[in-house]
């Protein structure tokens, strides 16, 4: 793979023979799921297909344009790339445009531009030039302060924009943070956050108070080194603050369409009938899903003949929802190809990662690899059922031209950052 006598091809072409493969697969799942009619015009811009092979030609020169710059350029730069980011984010509540609730676009021309997709790759290299600082160390309680700061900004930002399920991607950067060091309690600590959380809202924030009170305060009785009596009150009161805080934050802050997923996703509704509108209303999408990936059996339909498909019975399912096509036409099979090459991926680029000789290479490596992981996670448990709906693209595969410019940079920049360790083999 690497013995070409052209410096200028000497890149790891497994990675880009597997990114190959997802767009190419994924345009054929794009094209079956919004082709209208018995007739295809490949070149019909005005149709999903259209457009996304046109963002596919688009995303050849963006390669060219990443893969023919310095490397250096990216460490050198990466704090204004971040800056810059960061502003187009903030510019969107000036001059962004609302979609289906979220104010995460930029209407140029014709076309609109989701600058939140940019802003993972930015995040990645403000994260990777932080933590390769000599002067960095995240065992250090400040150095951890300011990297979660740097994950925290975009992340708000997003937020703001009523684009939760771009804001959840940015807890992959733990992942990063863990391989450099972060201390476990970190982990612990998450964990239990979420244990709370999910049972401040099942059982009751008084239930779940009561029950962690009396954990806590057994572990402190029956320590041999017992901790000392403030920690253990600390302890409580947190616990106590977060059970009523989560609950608060649920019937306050959370969107209505938002209370309906989580509350379905744990059964928290008890009236029957505003359980079955919440379905019809919310559950609509996943039911159809479901039903058009077990329709596919083994083998699947076949190509542009998934009758579920065809039938746009899953509304806008070339978008976050393109797994179903996968699944209904190409059954099984098809699927598992789709996942083994996500999986291939993401192993591919955190072996590449592992071989890096300078810390920044190394760190970006791990965010695009923990990045990926997450689309590719909850994207395919939305769609099985397994997680609430949050509408999160599939990297490389779903339709949208800032998403797959967004992946492509964040990739491709790791491919050139790599390739110096290849020049130099």
């Amino acid at each position: 793979m690497y013995r070409e006598t052209n410096r200028h091809f000497r890149f790891d072409w497994i990675t880009i023979i597997i990114f190959l493969l997802l767009v190419g697969f994924g345009w054929l799942n794009i094209l079956s799921a919004s082709h209208v009619g018995e007739t295809i015009d490949y070149f019909d811009f005005s149709q999903p297909y259209g457009k996304q092979l046109m963002f596919i030609a688009l995303t050849v020169l963006l390669i060219i344009l990443i893969l023919s710059i310095e490397s250096k350029f990216y460490e050198r730069f990466s704090s204004i790339i971040y800056i810059v980011s960061m502003l187009s984010l903030v510019g969107l509540f000036i001059a962004g445009k609302n979609v289906n609730g979220a104010t995460s676009w930029y209407a140029i021309g014709g076309m609109t531009i989701q600058p939140s997709e940019f802003a993972k790759a930015a995040t990645a290299l403000a994260v990777a030039k932080f933590l390769s600082d000599l002067q960095t160390d995240i065992k250090n309680f400040k150095d951890q302060i300011k990297a979660f700061i740097i994950i925290a900004i975009p992340a708000i930002l997003i937020l703001l924009q009523n684009d939760a399920g771009s804001t959840v991607v940015y807890a992959s950067f733990f992942f990063v943070f863990y391989r450099e060091g972060l201390p476990k309690i970190y982990l612990t600590l998450s964990l239990l956050l979420i244990f709370i959380s999910v049972s401040s809202l099942k059982f009751g924030a008084t239930i779940t108070g009561i029950v962690f009170t009396i954990l806590i305060l057994a572990y402190h009785f029956t320590r041999r080194k017992k901790p000392r009596i403030l920690q253990t009150l600390f302890a409580i009161a947190t616990c106590l603050v977060l059970s009523f805080g989560i609950k608060f934050f649920y019937q306050n802050i959370l969107q209505p369409h938002q209370q309906d997923r989580i509350s379905l996703w744990l059964r928290l509704e008890k009236d029957p009938d505003k359980i079955a509108q919440m379905r019809r209303d919310i559950l609509y999408n996943l039911y159809e899903s479901e039903k058009a990936i077990s329709s596919g059996g083994l083998t699947g339909k076949g190509f542009l003949e998934g009758t579920r498909t065809t039938g746009k019975f899953v509304p806008e399912q070339h978008t976050d929802y393109i797994f179903s096509t996968v699944g209904e036409e190409w059954g099984f099979a098809g699927t598992t190809f789709v996942v083994v090459l996500f999986v291939l991926l993401l192993l591919r680029i955190l072996h590449l990662s592992e071989l890096q000789k300078s810390q920044f290479s190394r760190v970006y490596g791990y965010s695009v690899a923990s990045i990926l992981f997450f689309h590719f996670m909850i994207n395919i448990g939305m769609v099985m059922g397994l997680i609430p709906t949050i509408g999160i693209p599939l990297p490389f595969f779903s339709y949208g031209g800032s998403g797959l410019w967004g992946f492509t940079i964040l990739l491709f920049i790791f491919i050139k950052l790599d390739s110096n360790r290849i020049n130099e083999w």
